[in-house]
């Protein structure tokens, strides 16, 4: 016959079991937390916030908005004297130069419209064409485009009047606006046109490289540097490290700026990120984080 215990002691069982449960928790979950002295060590960032503007960028050359030819009223006159020359600025209604007339006077060419003189053909003694070359082309109003293309992805941001920053080789930053985009792309390359107008009246060089920036929105979300992002045959993924061990999440990337990327799925606030992901690191990988300031 089996002994049986005392009446106050098995009540007692459950409680003594009950209270061992409790105090056994809280050491497993310090020895999660404890160092791995064998573990390799990581540098991890907290995650944070930050805005980021959405800016397309628009490469091309400096054009004449607008290119005045210049000719003489009637045909087959020579040249008697110039009296503007390529590069020089003119007013409207400015002397150009003086053709001779089979009657013994003279012809005046006069700009049509203020702006700068972009070529001439003027050549003393040579017959001046009412309908061939030019004598002058004036760039009208001394206004410029700068004249660039842009994918098919981005055209849709675009509209016209929205600022941009420009930087056209030789004459340092400018500031220009959005004039007109092209209603067609070119299909073989799936880019489009878009003229940016160069606001200040400055003297440009036609035919000079430049490009513009500009800004069609902004995203606040959570950020990585771009070190952190790791593109693999599961996606684009981040190493979070969580209770000193590696965890892989894949993410959806978002804009960026700088050395940081927007991260707009797969992290949140606060997470510790691997700041260098490296392929050595595995899913479940025990780590000891060192921590870094986010930059």
């Amino acid at each position: 016959m089996p002994r049986l215990l005392p009446r106050p002691l098995s009540l007692l069982l459950p409680a003594l079991a009950t209270i061992a449960l409790c105090l056994s928790a809280p050491a497993s979950r310090a020895e999660d937390e404890k160092d791995i002295p064998w573990a390799p060590t990581v540098t991890v960032l907290k995650v944070k916030r930050a805005c980021f503007n959405d800016i397309v960028e628009v490469s091309g050359i400096v054009m004449p908005r607008e290119e005045t030819a210049v000719r003489p009223e009637r045909m087959g006159l020579k040249v008697a004297e110039i009296m503007a020359d390529a590069g020089d600025t003119v007013t409207a209604g400015q002397t150009l130069a003086r053709l001779n007339l089979p009657e013994g006077g003279f012809q005046i060419v006069q700009a049509p419209v203020a702006g700068v003189i972009s070529s001439s053909s003027a050549t003393i003694g040579a017959l001046a064409s009412g309908r061939g070359e030019a004598l002058f082309n004036i760039i009208a109003r001394s206004e410029y485009d700068l004249v660039g293309l842009v994918p098919t992805g981005d055209i849709g941001k675009l509209q016209v009047k929205q600022p941009a920053s420009l930087k056209v080789i030789g004459a340092g930053d400018l500031d220009g606006i959005v004039r007109r985009i092209a209603p067609t792309v070119q299909p073989d390359v799936q880019l489009g046109q878009v003229f940016i107008g160069i606001t200040g009246g400055k003297r440009l060089a036609v035919n000079a490289s430049g490009r513009a920036l500009i800004r069609t929105g902004q995203s606040c979300n959570v950020a990585v540097p771009l070190t952190a992002v790791q593109y693999n045959s599961a996606g684009t993924t981040v190493q979070v490290v969580r209770r000193q061990h590696i965890e892989t999440h894949r993410v959806e990337l978002g804009l960026m700026s700088g050395s940081r990327i927007e991260i707009r799925d797969g992290l949140n606030e606060g997470d510790d990120v691997v700041a260098i992901a490296g392929a050595i690191l595995r899913e479940g990988d025990p780590v000891r984080p060192v921590f870094a300031s986010a930059k």
